[in-house]
């Protein structure tokens, strides 16, 4: 009889639990160890620029990160977590990973999980002042730092930025949003109705300042100001900086895999050039059929447990030796977002469209409910929905489960 198979789980966020979970779902009966360069179980992150930041209460961030933390199934009661055990690099040939403690650990499966880290800016001044929002680590400080009523810069108008912006400015701080490319989340939303929900958002008391970057930071110690490619110098107490994200695959280097942007892997997520090893989540790179053949990343909320499930299922099966599942993995990507007094919901990939088509609502009057859909060569590749009823959202979902992909 041959030994069990064991399965090396590198990252310890919500796509690593989730491949854990579907593994065990799938009948993988052997070892499975999840490290996690975090100290804590697996907690949602979406409440960190929201009801998290929100959160008067003075809390360590144990007991933050057990207040969102996802529950543990009896499934993976036997599963492997060690905490705090970042994974430096990896043998791919030799089935192996080595953790910074020096310890070189076999695996006869890998499930690639280690997700994004926050871009900074890398321009001149203190250091001190300067946060970003990926833990609830990050989530602490930035509340801890908050003056009363304090001017607040945001660097950064995508959805993350507007989320803080929304969060810090019902809580009666001054935020200010420096967008240099064009209005908030215009990248995925489309001109128009980013225009329309930048005009909503100044509004009600959010400032931007659009078409400059940042230049430099002022201060001696601690930033005290945001100095613009404009030579106008914004004050700030409290910095945050949301200008993207960066892929953690450093600790794949060496082994002549395409890491330019995330990990490329084919649509069955098993990674391209390596053996027994799959991609899930955010930093997967992955054709998507529903749309065309170019592999791309997505970082929506929902892919995690998407990838998870179609990884899991090409792992088992190839170290049963099984042949793939030839169906074709084509996930909906989905999001929402709450700015102030607007939800924001997402289904399928507006940012691909060539034409966006406003089909309910006014955008001089986002509360009220908007329906955009976005459309590429007249084909419909998205819905956005703002302020919608949920019963209504679930219809517009639904308008992409009917898509045949293999025609």
């Amino acid at each position: 009889m041959s030994a069990p198979r064991h399965v090396a789980v590198v990252g310890g966020s919500l796509a690593g639990l989730r491949a854990a979970e579907q593994l065990r779902a799938l009948g993988h009966t052997g070892p499975i160890t999840v490290f996690s360069a975090e100290q804590h179980f697996p907690y949602n992150r979406p409440p960190l620029s929201k009801e998290a930041l929100a959160n008067p209460d003075s809390v360590a961030p144990d007991e933050l990160a057990g207040r969102l933390a996802f529950r543990r199934r009896a499934s993976v009661a036997d599963v492997d977590f060690r905490f705090g055990a970042y994974v430096r690099g990896a043998d791919l040939g030799a089935h192996t990973i080595t953790v910074d403690s020096g310890e070189t650990v076999s695996y006869d499966g890998l499930v690639v999980a280690t997700g994004l880290r926050p871009r900074r800016l890398t321009v001149p001044g203190p250091e001190r002042g300067r946060h970003v929002l990926r833990t609830v680590e990050d989530c602490l400080g930035l509340r801890n730092a908050l003056p009363a009523h304090g001017r607040v810069v945001v660097v950064g108008g995508g959805f993350i930025g507007c989320e803080v912006a929304g969060t810090l400015s019902a809580l009666g701080h001054h935020v200010t949003v420096v967008e240099p490319v064009g209005p908030p989340m215009q990248r995925v939303l489309g001109t128009e109705l980013a225009t329309a929900i930048q005009r909503h958002h100044t509004a009600k008391g959010i400032d931007f300042v659009i078409g400059t970057g940042v230049a430099a930071f002022t201060g001696d110690e601690v930033v005290t100001g945001v100095e613009l490619g404009t030579g106008e110098t914004l004050s700030a107490d409290v910095v945050v900086e949301a200008v993207g994200s960066v892929c953690n695959v450093e600790w794949l280097d060496g082994h002549g895999l395409d890491l330019s942007d995330g990990v490329l892997t084919d649509n069955h997520l098993a990674v391209v050039g390596a053996a027994d090893a799959v991609a899930v989540g955010d930093l997967a790179r992955f054709p998507n059929p529903l749309f065309d053949d170019v592999a791309r990343r997505v970082e929506h909320w929902s892919i995690p447990s998407d990838t998870a499930k179609r990884a899991a299922a090409t792992l088992s099966g190839r170290l049963a030796g099984e042949p793939d599942d030839t169906t074709p993995f084509a996930p909906i990507p989905a999001f929402w977002s709450d700015q102030l007094d607007l939800r924001l919901q997402s289904y399928g990939s507006p940012a691909l469209a060539d034409e966006i088509r406003f089909d309910e609502g006014t955008l001089d009057d986002l509360t009220g409910g908007v329906i955009a859909t976005y459309h590429r060569d007249d084909r419909h590749v998205g819905t956005v929905a703002v302020n919608l009823s949920p019963a209504r959202c679930r219809v517009l979902r639904e308008a992409f489960t009917a898509v045949d992909v293999t025609a």
